[in-house]
């Protein structure tokens, strides 16, 4: 133990002088101003960056009600992609491997079998060429290739990550399409939107986005949305840790000082709900039992999922796919406003966590696919207290766990006859090798 007893003490009693600084009481009313006058149509250099869809609401459903409700689709495929994370080895290669899964609900033994993997490597060396087919492995239930990055000069991790991951996910997709027969849920957002913000983090990246490779990654969620609209069969993203900060970011630029870091805590601050001195704070509403927890000892209500209706996104990496943008030169061969993002945020106070789901506009443009879309994710968060079930499958089947990543870098080494290049902190942590 580093810290004594006395020094423990100290710390703690620093956050009497910084809560001392925190009126939560304003926070509340400016969270009501910014849903009241600014999330009805957020502009921002001309363009409408948050729009609602239809309504603009924020509503509450009981838990244990909507939890027995039914569900408006009777079956849920789910598809996630997971990755060994980049890794350099002291040839000056950067690796990283993609394993794509996709599940169902109720499931499908066969259908889990299937993976597509991706291997991404990038070299210093602008002779070297890695790049390799399609090829078929285990009777023809795993499709992978090799696929040799674009050079950078630096961010070459995030590179390799970035097109290993979304290559992977994108082709598994659209292998399966035609196997999801009422909704695919992507574990994640719709479209590979750290592609997206490539423009913004560096101006060689910004190139990088607009070359052929990057460029054909993003060319297959087009294309998946495409061939969903034409089966007009729903797909969705559930984001298990929304980052975005589109909405308090526009508002710093109009000069509106906001308190959340980002938007999921302006979210969060809308949707929970709190006993306060007898009447309930948040989304509206009473009655429920408390909890207690963040904010000044009023109990947290806990009966009740909160949600919002469906908003426009065309900020931050949704604006690459809004009607007026190019989508990185993508051909679209639907009318440009459909494939906009649009979004909705859903609370679940047992856990305190904020969720959001995605859709195209050309599946939430419609009421009763907004309806069932809705009533379909409240239904799944309230039974299992996290992603839906097919999500969740398909995260257990394309997760590669730290045994296997260790074990699968030393395949690497022996293969390359090159060890990783060891870091400082690689020592200090106890990194494991196997």
């Amino acid at each position: 133990m580093t810290l004594d007893p006395i020094h423990v003490e100290n710390i703690a009693r620093l956050a009497y002088g910084i809560a001392g600084d925190v009126d939560t009481t304003d926070h509340e009313d400016l969270a009501r101003r910014v849903w009241d006058d600014w999330l009805t149509g957020l502009r921002r250099d001309g363009r409408a960056v948050i729009e609602p869809v239809a309504g603009h609401e924020r509503r509450r459903t009981p838990i244990d009600d909507v939890a027995l409700a039914e569900r408006p689709f009777g079956t849920v495929h789910g598809l996630d992609s997971g990755t060994i994370n980049p890794t350099t080895f002291k040839n000056g290669l950067v690796v990283d491997v993609a394993h794509a899964a996709m599940a169902a609900e109720p499931t499908d033994l066969d259908l889990h079998r299937d993976r597509t993997i991706v291997a991404t490597v990038h070299a210093g060396d602008s002779t070297a060429d890695f790049d390799g087919e399609w090829t078929r492995r285990d009777d023809g239930h795993t499709r992978q290739r090799v696929l040799h990055a674009p050079r950078v000069n630096r961010y070459a991790e995030g590179v390799v990550h970035a097109l290993a991951l979304y290559l992977a996910e994108g082709t598994h997709a659209l292998d399966h399409a035609d196997e999801v027969e009422e909704l695919l849920v992507l574990d994640g957002p719709i479209y590979p939107k750290e592609l997206f913000t490539w423009e913004d983090r560096d101006p060689e990246l910004g190139e990088l986005a607009r070359e052929a490779k990057p460029r054909a990654v993003v060319e297959k969620y087009v294309r998946l949305v495409e061939r969903f609209v034409e089966r007009d069969v729903p797909l969705a993203g559930f984001v298990k840790n929304p980052s975005s900060r589109t909405i308090v970011r526009t508002l710093a630029r109009k000069g509106f000082e906001s308190p959340w870091p980002d938007d999921t805590a302006l979210f969060t601050r809308l949707l929970e709900r709190r006993e306060k001195g007898g009447r309930t704070a948040g989304s509206g509403g009473s009655g429920g039992t408390g909890r207690g927890g963040s904010g000044g000892g009023d109990a947290r209500l806990d009966d009740d999922l909160t949600f919002t209706t469906w908003f426009h996104s065309r900020g931050g990496a949704d604006g690459t796919m809004a009607a007026d943008a190019d989508a990185l030169g993508i051909k679209r061969e639907l009318g440009p406003e459909l494939y906009e993002p649009t979004f909705m945020v859903l609370y679940d106070p047992r856990t305190d966590v904020t969720y959001k789901l995605e859709a195209p506009y050309a599946f939430t443009r419609d009421a009763g696919t907004r309806d069932r879309l809705t009533r379909q994710v409240l239904a799944d968060v309230a039974t299992t207290r996290g992603p839906p079930a097919a999500v969740g499958k398909a995260d257990a089947l394309a997760r590669i766990d730290a045994t296997e990543k260790a074990a699968l870098r030393r395949k690497f080494e022996e293969r390359f006859d090159s060890a990783q290049q060891a870091t400082y902190d690689d020592h200090r942590w106890g990194k494991e090798r196997y």
